[in-house]
């Protein structure tokens, strides 16, 4: 098969997976495997492959298209193929939950050396990256990851990366539990679906749909995140996206687990949990057990919790998500302090405790933990996280300045960039002398007193 054979056959697959016509879609391109023997046209298909089998959640057989990609690309000895294949070879492990993998392929994309395609794709590289990094709760480098995309997004004007990077900004503030911004984002994802995205694949009108169902839920308004939520399953179910197909269902149960009806919310975990676990994701099986070990608390049923609570914690420790063992780790703290089981008790509130080091979960300024409960939150341009309210605080000394969504054009230092000597854009910067007025816990890196675990509301939704 010649080169405009295969690039025909390549557009025929095209129109009808467009078409949904996916398994048609599927056989024709791997026919086009097989007999074409033009490099170039093998990686489009390539391509073609990966992009399909990650959007009906066959992330193995991903996988394996994507390393055969790389093959191809060293064939072609072209960087720019090189680049695309490591990419598509991050994603895949993204997908797979194999965080740190997809970490070193973006990384070995970020070295490559200057490509056309790394003007193109360095901003799907970023976005992957900060997925990755947010899988493993790593939030500071998450962010600054997403504020990366965002700037290739902007300077690029590719409002579909932008679409994206936005939904990935809202599953971001969920988790740190700033649920105004959680809501914000994916509002803005689904603006530009509006206004740029006739030509787009309804994937991200759905993805948008269903970030903001999340925030809706977390917010308290369980009628529209049901509407936000059913408008994404439609187009899950209409297009075959097994992913988002179990995403929207764990979505449901949480809603309903959230009005009290325990008895619809655990079919629907357990369909969830049925999907995850056919697509191979591990992350969401730990939010879908997450979720039915909450629901066995509220029964009184705390053997059960604590059966979904194990399974969860060895899947959260496989993955490396630390935000979810911490929750796990709380969860399981307020049930052997039901039970009265002292020893139990204090191990849980040891590893808790390492879990909320480990994530840096603590705000820069007042010391007080990120993520206890829905408060307003700013970043700074070095990624470092901030209570609002503490940046207004009379506590705080006249050297530091806050930024606002635009930002002023001249910027005090970041306080905790201060304490490791670095500056805006990481420059080394000299200790600064301590103002009169500034506290001394302002000016010495100090850990915040751990607050009582009871205390805390990490489970509160």
């Amino acid at each position: 098969m010649g080169q405009d054979q295969t690039k025909q056959q390549i557009e025929k697959g095209l129109q009808l997976y467009q078409s949904n016509q996916t398994e048609k879609a599927l056989q024709l391109w791997m026919k086009v495997l097989e007999k074409s023997s033009d490099l170039v046209g093998r990686f489009r298909v390539l391509g073609c492959l990966v992009t399909a089998h990650s959007e009906m959640g066959r992330y193995k057989e991903m996988l394996k298209f994507a390393v055969v990609q790389i093959d191809t690309a060293r064939e072609l000895e072209d960087a720019n193929f090189l680049l695309e294949s490591y990419l598509n070879l991050a994603r895949s492990n993204e997908k797979l939950c194999e965080f740190h993998k997809t970490i070193s392929y973006c990384k070995t994309c970020l070295g490559l050396p200057g490509t056309r395609a790394a003007a193109q794709l360095g901003g799907q590289v970023s976005l992957s990256m900060g997925n990755a990094f947010l899988g493993l709760s790593l939030f500071q480098k998450a962010l600054e990851s997403f504020e990366k995309a965002l700037r290739y997004a902007h300077n690029n004007d590719d409002a579909m990366l932008e679409c994206r990077v936005c939904c990935s900004l809202g599953s971001f503030y969920a988790q740190v539990k700033d649920y105004e911004k959680a809501l914000f984002f994916p509002c803005k994802a689904a603006e530009l679906v509006s206004d740029y995205g006739k030509g787009w694949s309804l994937k991200y009108r759905a993805m948008s749909q269903y970030h903001m169902a999340v925030a809706y839920r977390l917010l308290g308004h369980l009628g529209s995140a049901m509407e936000c939520c059913e408008e994404s399953m439609k187009i899950a179910l209409q297009h075959g996206d097994r992913p988002l197909q179990a995403l929207c269902l764990l979505c449901f149960a949480d809603i309903h687990r959230s009005r009290g009806d325990l008895q619809t919310a655990f079919p629907r975990y357990d369909s969830a949990m049925s999907i995850m676990t056919e697509i191979g994701n591990r992350l969401g099986q730990v939010q879908v057990l997450l979720g039915v070990a909450k629901c066995w608390v509220a029964r009184k049923a705390l053997d059960k919790a604590l059966g979904a609570i194990e399974r969860a914690q060895d899947l959260a420790e496989e993955v490396g998500n630390k935000l979810a063992q911490l929750k796990l780790h709380c969860l399981s703290e307020s049930i052997y302090r039901s039970k009265g089981l002292q020893r139990e008790l204090r191990a849980h509130v040891v590893r808790f405790h390492e879990c909320v080091e480990e994530t840096e979960l603590y705000c820069g300024l007042c010391g007080e933990s990120i993520g206890e409960k829905n408060s307003r939150l700013q970043a700074l341009p070095c990624s470092h996280i901030f209570h609002l309210r503490s940046w207004t605080s009379p506590r705080l000394p006249c050297s530091f300045s806050a930024l606002t969504l635009e930002g002023p054009d001249q910027l005090s230092p970041c306080h905790a960039c201060l304490l490791l000597g670095q500056g805006l854009g990481g420059r080394l910067l000299r200790p600064r002398s301590r103002p009169r007025a500034c506290p001394p816990q302002f000016c010495q890196p100090q850990l915040p007193s751990p607050l009582p675990l009871w205390t805390l509301l990490f489970l509160e939704k």
